[in-house]
């Protein structure tokens, strides 16, 4: 008899099982990649569940919330990374699809458990310099296992490959600005255009939301964190090679990135979302009025991060700006 030519397949923990993380998952399940790796566990905020047999069947697109919820367990993470960190097919992917802060702050463990770790969760590398640190310790070169976080900017982009990439071949960054929100691209394209416009902010923000763009609170888009915690991931990738950007510019990590907040001041005291919600369009006279002004000038409104290289300052900023001037600057890096 010949002897079997089957490849091992790599085991897959999948954690966060949203929008992000079924498509995730269903990509996993599907060729090319279900002929390279296992998905041996799935999770959501309350429960996992572990095939930790080889022999068990794979878990299904369509059912697997009915199996996490009949057979899964109370959510365990010490227990589950054990388990990956034993699989005898290992080492094993860790991929944490989540957006909470309990999970990265376990990254340098799970590193050091010889697990590789793959995210679009910014937290980890956006918060307190001394997570970030940690993570970079605990992974390669410095150690054996991988973290791999392409998607916490520029989503399927390869923006941090290309610019670590560019840095670490001898190019100098001068500057990286543009738009870094899909959220705030798509509120402020169709808010703020060249021919002008008399649509009403509170109704974009309405809109977006209805179609899923924002979060389930918008506030968490228009208080411009997002977009700073990009800027905190880019100016530590630049930070190796920029010594005008060193890792410590930013200590807290996006809470230090000067930050404009879309939030009106007449609405900062709503105490839920849908108080905000229901009171949003009290602050579209200020919004008005600088589209207005803009529009004069020749110009839009549109919420930018800017990394400046020569003068060492990270912001992100509501600002009046010229149609597309950012794509024809060649020195600068367009984040979209």
């Amino acid at each position: 008899m010949a002897p079997s030519t089957q490849t091992k397949k790599t085991p897959v923990a999948l954690v966060g099982l949203g929008g992000v993380g079924v498509a995730v998952m269903q990509q996993l399940l599907s060729p090319p990649l279900s002929a390279k790796f296992r998905l041996v566990m799935i999770a959501n905020s309350k429960k996992y569940l572990y095939h930790s047999k080889s022999s068990a069947p794979d878990f299904s697109p369509t059912t697997f919330l009915n199996e996490l919820n009949s057979q899964g367990q109370p959510i365990d993470l010490p227990a589950m990374i054990g388990a990956l960190a034993t699989h005898p097919d290992g080492p094993a992917i860790f991929i944490d699809s989540t957006a909470t802060d309990a999970i990265p702050a376990l990254y340098p463990t799970i590193l050091q458990m010889n697990i590789h770790v793959v995210t679009p969760n910014k937290k980890g590398f956006s918060g307190n310099l001394s997570l970030a640190q940690s993570i970079i310790n605990a992974s390669y070169p410095k150690q054996g296992s991988l973290v791999y976080g392409e998607s916490t900017v520029g989503a399927g982009l390869p923006i941090l490959s290309t610019l670590r990439d560019l840095l670490e071949t001898g190019d100098e960054i001068i500057k990286i600005e543009g738009v870094f929100s899909g959220t705030l691209s798509y509120i402020f394209n169709e808010f703020s255009k060249v021919e002008g416009g008399d649509v009403k902010f509170s109704e974009v923000v309405k809109i977006a939301k209805d179609k899923g763009y924002t979060e389930p609170d918008p506030r968490d888009d228009l208080s411009g964190a997002d977009v700073a915690r990009k800027l905190t991931i880019l100016t530590r990738l630049c930070s190796t090679q920029t010594p005008s950007l060193p890792y410590s510019l930013l200590p807290e990590g996006y809470a230090s990135v000067p930050t404009s907040s879309l939030v009106p001041e007449v609405l900062q005291g709503c105490k839920t979302k849908e108080e905000y919600v229901e009171r949003l369009e009290e602050g579209d006279a200020e919004m008005s009025k600088l589209r207005e002004e803009a529009f004069k000038e020749g110009k839009v409104v549109r919420y930018v991060g800017v990394i400046d290289a020569k003068t060492g300052k990270v912001e992100a900023k509501l600002e009046k700006s010229v149609p597309s001037v950012v794509a024809n600057t060649p020195s600068h890096l367009l984040i979209t």
